[in-house]
């Protein structure tokens, strides 16, 4: 069964016909849910409230897994431009982003705390996009709770889009988790996808080719792909000239919609089973039955039957790399050659 309602419990018509996948005898099967909502911009309290309430209706449906939009905690800041310009910085685009670090939130910390409290709460497990602050650098990251309240883990963006760099700064390897959990093997990046069996998605792209891309994700992969996108409209971001969207003469009307969500969750076999929804906020549910990962692996497993390891082969690196180490001169050259090297 799957079903689209918006953030009120109210059910909207599927801009897809949406498929009920046949239960399997060989695999269980969980309810999941995207969630498709904005922000409030510069007021994370407010949005972790507004979290708390989105998993409450998600878990009336019956979800056991519910998965947020790329930086809900934090807000994606669309259209602002922080007053950069190829070899200068303007004074407001400096407080511009004072103003969005100070809505990011530390990992670990009071937010995450909260966060793991409302997963306990609700005994549903969690993903969600957040802006996480280390030190002074600002990264795009996705945090995993357990049903049990357990904060699991996070992934920081490899590597942010275009002007996203401007200020995020780049994950590394060490943050490329899969977990095991109730749930299955939960994940959020491709370069994992098939040791994944639910790749959570959480992005900021509601064009057409992102549905193109993440179902050659799901058949590629051979597992769930749950995309979780806001939808927004210019009233949702503070107004002008507090926060000016770029790239057009005038300002969008309050009205305007600047991200029509899209949010979708797709099957291993490429299917889609809900969504994708560009009406509004709205909880985009549906049931995952295990036994089509096992149907898709079938096809194709690239790190299994499918693998030619003697030609092709991937190298992850886990290490976490930091700016600045320190190698003492006690110690021996083979060591001082390792910390060179890596």
């Amino acid at each position: 069964m799957s079903e689209v309602v918006n953030a009120h419990g109210m059910a909207l018509v599927p801009s897809i016909q949406e498929v009920e996948m046949a239960p399997s005898s060989s695999a269980r099967t969980i309810r999941a849910t995207v969630v498709q909502a904005s922000t409030i911009f510069y007021d994370t309290p407010a949005t972790l409230d507004k979290a708390e309430r989105l998993v409450e209706e998600a878990t009336a449906l019956g979800s056991q897994l519910v998965v947020f939009p790329e930086a809900f905690v934090g807000g994606y800041p669309r259209g602002a431009s922080f007053g950069v310009i190829i070899g200068n910085r303007s004074m407001k685009g400096r407080e511009d982003f004072r103003k969005y670090y100070s809505s990011a939130i530390d990992v670990p910390g009071p937010e995450v705390e909260r966060l793991a409290g409302i997963a306990g709460r609700y005994k549903v497990h969690l993903v969600i996009g957040v802006v996480e602050r280390a030190g002074y650098t600002l990264f795009c990251s996705v945090l995993f709770f357990d049903a049990q309240g357990q904060y699991l883990g996070k992934h920081r963006k490899l590597m942010p889009t275009a002007l996203e760099r401007v200020i995020w700064g780049f994950g590394d390897g060490s943050t490329l988790p899969v977990f095991d959990t109730q749930v299955g093997r939960l994940g959020a990046l491709i370069c994992w996808e098939n040791r994944i069996e639910i790749y959570c998605a959480p992005t900021a792209d509601s064009r057409d080719t992102w549905q193109a891309s993440i179902c050659h994700i799901a058949l590629e992969g051979g597992c769930f792909v749950l995309s979780a996108n806001q939808f927004c409209r210019r009233s949702d971001y503070p107004p002008p000239p507090e926060y000016v969207f770029g790239g057009s003469e005038e300002d969008p009307s309050p009205g305007t919609i600047v991200c029509s969500g899209g949010s979708t969750i797709v099957s291993p076999s490429g299917t889609i089973l809900a969504g994708p929804n560009h009406e509004g906020e709205a909880l985009i549910s549906a049931d995952l039955d295990f036994g089509e990962i096992i149907k898709a692996k079938f096809d194709f497993d690239v790190v299994g039957h499918y693998a030619r390891p003697d030609v092709l082969g991937l190298m992850v690196k886990e290490i976490p790399y930091t700016p600045v180490t320190y190698v003492p001169d006690s110690a021996p050259s083979s060591k001082k050659e390792d910390w060179m090297n890596k």
